[in-house]
Formats: C-alpha cells, structure tokens, sequence
C-alpha cells in the first residue's frame, strides 16, 4: 500500500522498513523537524505575499517620514502596476528558458546525463552539479534544467523527491553571486544603465572583473558549491522518512506531454503546424538581427537579448512551431503563481519607496557601520529584504541607492559592497519562496517540504558568506 504526498508525483510506501528515531543523526533528526515545521506552519506563497504586505505597511505607517495611509496606498498602487515590464520579462526568460530545457534534444541529454547517478548520494551531486553549470550560463535556464534533471534522475534512483529538489533550487540560488547572469554586478557593469548605481556616484561602471570574477567572489562561490553538496549529503533523509517520486507517474505525464504537443494531424494545416521551414523563419531572421547588431556596436546581452537567444534556440531545437507552441503552453502552467505574485511585491517595494521606509532601514544599519563592516551589514540587510523583495533588480533599486553612498563616504570597497547585496539576495532566496514555486511546480512536489531542507542550507552557507564578507572581503579589498 502507498501513500501520496501533496504532490501526485510523489509516494511514501507503508509497512517498509525504516530507521529508529535513535538510529538518527543528529542533523538527519533536526531536517525531519524543519520539514515538519513548514509542511504544517507554511501558508501558500500567495498568502506569504498578503502577510508580508501587511507587515511592511504597518512598518511604514510607524517608522517611516512619510508612512501616512495615504502614501502608504498610493505606493502599494503605483507599485503593483508599476512592475508590469520587468514582471513580463522575468516570466518569459522562465518561459523560454522552460521551453529550451524541454526541447528533444536537450532531454535526450538530461536522460543520458542522469544515468550517471546510481544512488542517492550520485543523485544529489549530479543535480547539483549540472543545475549551478546551467545557472553559471543564465539563471532562467538553470532554473529549469535542475528541475527537468530531478524528474529525470528520480525515474531511476530511489530518493526523497523534495530533498533533490531542493539540491536542485540550492544550485539555482548561486547565480545572484556567482553566476554571468547576475542582476546586480550586469546593472553596474552596463553603461547607461536606469540601476547603475554606482556609475551615477562615480561616472564609472565596474566591470565584471571586479565582482564576479575577483578571487575574493569565486573564493566565496567555490567553498558554497562544496559545502552545500556536503550538506545535502549529510541531511539525506532516513528511510523511514523517504517520500520518492512515482516513476510511473513521471513517465505517464512525459508521455501525456508528447502526445499534447504532436498531434497526429494530416491536413495541410496539420502539415504547416509541423513544419521545420516555418520556424526557421523566425530563427534566421532573429539570428540576422542578433549578428548584425553585435557587429555593429559589440556583443551585449541584456535581458531583452537572453530572452530572444532563448526563444530562437527553443523554435530551432523543437523544430516546428507546433512543438514549440505546446513546449511554452506547459511552460506557462508553471507561471501562474509569479504573475499572481510579482505585482504584489511590486507593490512592497512601491510602499517602501513612497514612505521612505527604505532610507529609515538604511539609516539604522549605516550608523553603526564602518568600512570593513559595512560589507557584512549589507549583506545581512539584503537576506531580510529578500523576503520583501524577491527579484534581483528591484531589490538593488531599493537597497542600492543608500548603500553606495554610504560604501563612498565609509571608504568601503564599491564591488565588495554590491556583491555582499548579491550575495545576500542568494541566502534570503533560501527562505523566501517565490523563486522555488515553478521549480516545484515543475517537478511536482510541496514548496513546504522542499523549504524545509533549504532552511538548513540558509544557516549552513549563509553562515559560511556571513564570515566570508565581515572577515575576508574587506581585508581583500581594502575596504
């Protein structure tokens, strides 16, 4: 007899053996009671969003200069609808990312690169591996392929599903710091840019040298790709608390999608849904415009540009727009949650500006702090404002205008201060769940349960990234 989790994909049998409590490690029993915790405390991510928006209002309406209701619910306004662009971009690089990482092609290799794992420790470093390699290139693929890859491995290797995933999210988590596609150091490493923060104060933008690729950085990013595996391996649950993905479930819904997005058609409106010359249409013209514009003025890559790389490479690797059509109706399935959600904490980040919550915050940490401290402050008070604001570049618009000056007139190294906001973006990422809801809804399990592991990641590499920038960064960089 079985019994099923929230999720339809995942099972526990009954009546198999399992461990004692006694049996336990230490660590093994502390991860049962956060899973535990969140799977009965943790409210849907919507509610989270509601609550949070309550909290920040009812702060500002203390604190802040200007928190009068008036303000307060302007803000909110403002702020919901002000979003509405970045919120669209953000959805479709997870949209064309998701439909890249489900072409034939590219799962063909996710099923031959998951034979690689064996048991459950092979399992877990291979989805670690390959999700922070994918996230290194783009977050929005990465994002997508951990979680294609934990479905996949789950099919052969009998293991706790939201403990994979979660392995998988914790990967994803690292391109805020580590990755090319970091939000914060390609703001100040683009000329021009509305969130070039710094360049407004020094008419200089900083490179890509100086913040992702410093030693310092890669020294941080390298010792969490360690510990964090290391971590998951030691919190493996016991038997007794495994809850596996159904692999007969998983290979049905493969099946049921591959049938959804190649119907047996033979008209000739069939005939053209299916044809690889109309899609190469659209992917030599945009491949044209691509090549001429970078040699005309060089090669850039904004988020605009991530997006059309990813929708070309996703129309050439399904190979008919039919394919690719039904590819992206799956991917939008999983976005419902963040285009209900985004908007909201747009409306967050409106109350926080409108307020001036945001300078109150800033004010209350930057008077204790002082150029070498001012890294690890910043780094702390980017973990709590994650959980108000989950997105990268609206997160740095609100930190990074009080930051930066304050980082000038402290002395503080520029680079060491924005990447602590990256790399603390990463740690409250950990806890917050916005990120992790179409890596769930992907894979198909609980956010609660996965969150549950991912709160033990929280304290280990937070903690590991905490000392990393209040005792090595300001030493490395002079701050």
């Amino acid at each position: 007899m079985e019994t099923h989790d929230t999720s339809s994909l995942a099972v526990r049998p009954e009546g198999a053996p399992s461990d004692s409590d006694d049996r336990k490690t230490l660590l093994q029993r502390a991860v049962s009671s956060c899973v535990y915790v969140f799977e009965r405390v943790m409210p849907d991510p919507f509610v989270i969003v509601i609550l949070l928006t309550v909290m920040v209002a009812v702060l500002a309406l203390i604190f802040a200069p200007k928190g009068t209701p008036d303000v307060i619910l302007s803000g909110w306004y403002k702020g919901i609808f002000g979003i509405f662009t970045f919120a669209f971009q953000m959805v479709l690089v997870l949209v064309t990312g998701y439909a890249l990482a489900s072409a034939p092609l590219i799962k063909a290799g996710l099923r031959s690169v998951s034979r690689l794992a064996v048991g459950p420790t092979s399992a877990v470093l291979l989805v670690f591996g390959v999700g922070a390699a994918a996230t290194f290139l783009n977050w929005g693929f990465g994002l997508v392929i951990g979680a294609l890859l934990s479905k996949q491995v789950a099919r052969q290797v009998k293991v706790d599903f939201a403990w994979l995933v979660a392995a998988a999210y914790s990967s994803w988590v690292l391109w805020a710091f580590t990755g090319m596609s970091s939000s914060i150091a390609l703001s100040i490493a683009s000329p021009g840019n509305p969130l070039n923060i710094v360049e407004k104060h020094t008419h200089v933008a900083v490179p890509l040298s100086q913040t992702v690729f410093t030693s310092w950085n890669l020294l941080g990013g390298v010792a969490a790709m360690i510990l964090i595996p290391v971590v998951f391996i030691l919190m493996r649950p016991a038997d007794r608390d495994v809850i596996a993905a159904d692999a007969k479930l998983l290979e049905a819904e493969e099946k049921k999608l591959e049938e959804a997005v190649e119907p047996r058609n033979k008209t000739v409106a069939g005939m053209l849904d299916r044809s690889r010359l109309c899609a190469m249409v659209f992917v030599l013209a945009g491949a044209v415009y691509l090549a001429t514009q970078w040699v005309r003025h060089g090669v850039s890559l904004d988020i605009n540009a991530v997006i059309f790389i990813f929708l070309l490479a996703g129309l050439c690797l399904h190979g008919s727009p039919r394919r690719y059509v039904g590819a992206v109706t799956e991917a939008a399935k999983v976005t419902g949650p963040m285009l209900l959600q985004y908007p909201f904490y747009g409306g967050i980040m409106g109350i926080m500006g409108a307020t001036a919550l945001d300078e109150t915050v800033a004010h209350a940490y930057i008077h204790v702090a002082s150029g070498s401290t001012l890294p690890f402050l910043s780094y702390l008070a980017s973990g709590v404002i994650t959980l108000f604001i989950p997105s990268g570049g609206g997160h740095w618009a609100v930190q990074g205008p009080f930051t930066i000056p304050a980082a000038m007139q402290l002395g503080a190294s520029l680079p060491g201060t924005s990447m602590a906001i990256a790399a603390g973006e990463m740690a409250g990422s950990l806890l917050q769940p916005f990120w992790a809801i179409p890596v769930v809804a992907i894979a198909g399990v609980g956010v609660q349960r996965v969150l549950g592991f991912t709160l033990v990641i929280f304290l280990t590499a937070g903690s590991l990234l905490g000392f990393l920038y209040l005792f090595v960064v300001p030493g490395w960089t002079g701050g």
